[in-house]
């Protein structure tokens, strides 16, 4: 559902994915993906619809269906190794580094289908600090929409999945929030469309504060 003007949710724990909702990263996103889709006769428009959320060799698997894994492994770190050379037009989701600020002392985690070296690098290009707890590529057997990352970084605070708020701008990202047992804060339009709990364009109105027994109340709009 949209926000409302006086829309209020509590939690214990955040849960924060990177590309999309902290990160603006659609322009290198877009670039490398057209560019992989140019080299295996895909339509790119088609290809850009699958890639928000996965791991790169995950949306593979998608759209080239009969090429073995260890393939989309080996391309999959070509890609990531071409994404993390690439921080042009790499910024910060409005909102964003206010947004991370605030939670500061609070428990929250970032979780990304991203590498520790491309969410390092494009958290630094956009001017992001890195939370203490991160669920990255390598900390995971499976990509989202598979809940596993959500699962661990609620793990790693130490928290009951119930009692996290995941903050998600894509389908795949949604979808395993949901199969997590988390409620979601869809952010940006890319996220409308796949109704999570409440909608949000940007973290430029989002709010927090610690209450009295230990939650974090979220005030948005």
């Amino acid at each position: 559902m949209p926000m409302t003007a006086t829309t209020v949710l509590t939690a214990r724990a955040f849960l924060l994915d990177m590309d999309g909702t902290l990160v603006n990263s659609d322009a290198v996103v877009e670039r490398c993906w057209r560019r992989w889709s140019e080299r295996h006769g895909l339509d790119a428009d088609e290809v850009l619809k699958v890639v928000h959320g996965r791991q790169g060799h995950a949306s593979m698997a998608v759209l080239l269906p009969d090429r073995p894994m260890e393939q989309n492994l080996a391309d999959n770190a070509r890609m990531l190794a071409e994404e993390t050379a690439d921080m042009d037009g790499v910024v910060e989701v409005p909102g964003a580094a206010a947004f991370l600020a605030s939670l500061q002392g609070l428990p929250h985690a970032l979780v990304t289908s991203a590498d520790v070296a491309l969410s390092t690098a494009r958290m630094g290009a956009a001017g992001l600090k890195l939370p203490d707890v991160r669920i990255t590529a390598e900390c995971v057997g499976a990509s989202k929409p598979d809940p596993e990352g959500f699962l661990k970084g609620a793990a790693e605070l130490g928290v009951a999945p119930e009692d996290c708020l995941v903050f998600e701008d894509s389908g795949a990202g949604i979808a395993a929030g949901r199969a997590a047992g988390m409620r979601v804060v869809g952010v940006g339009s890319r996220a409308g469309v796949h109704r999570p709990d409440v909608l949000v364009p940007d973290l430029t109105r989002v709010r927090v504060a610690a209450t009295a027994d230990g939650r974090i109340r979220l005030h948005l709009g």
